[in-house]
């Protein structure tokens, strides 16, 4: 009589397939620290895809169909990103293009009365409808002094290009 009990309350529970190794394989819906990162196919103990990453929603048993289904994601993301590389190289080039002019009060000898940043630089590219952000300009430090610099605007970890800034007097 307990034997039957036991026996169909092992029946109720799946047993879940094992991997190479002798855990279980597991599809990783979120990045879980030491385990993996999210949409990676890993193998875990029994215990800890029992007891911690399937109840909590982390991790789903690794099928075939689910692995198929990451690669189809992970081939349609690696396609937008290739998109999105050739739009910044495009406004790279463009950027590379451009030379911006910016007005500051100068003393006779040329050294400014303040300093020309990265704020400067934005809003001079805005004016001529490129758009890039205060921590994509990358400058050595503020620009003290009137003359012709070459500033570097970084905006992608492959993608980087010159942009010429003019800096002149302010027209009294």
């Amino acid at each position: 009589m307990v034997a039957a009990k036991i026996r169909a309350r092992r029946q109720q529970f799946k047993r879940l397939p094992k991997g190479p190794n002798g855990g279980i394989e597991l599809l990783l819906i979120q990045s879980v620290d030491s385990v993996g990162k999210q949409g990676e196919v890993v193998e875990v103990k029994p215990g800890h895809a029992n007891n911690f990453l399937l109840p909590q929603g982390l991790a789903i048993v690794a099928t075939e169909h689910h692995k198929r289904m990451v690669e189809k994601h992970k081939a349609k993301l690696k396609e937008i990103e290739r998109s999105r590389l050739s739009g910044l190289q495009a406004l790279a080039d463009k950027i590379a293009q451009q030379s911006i002019t910016i007005e500051a009060n100068a003393n006779d000898e040329g050294h400014l009365y303040g300093s020309v940043g990265a704020p400067e630089i934005v809003a001079a590219l805005k004016a001529s409808q490129i758009i890039v952000t205060e921590d994509q300009v990358r400058l050595q430090g503020p620009l003290k002094e009137l003359g012709l610099y070459t500033v570097k605007v970084h905006l992608h970890q492959e993608i980087e290009c010159d942009l010429k800034v003019w800096v002149v007097p302010t027209a009294a």
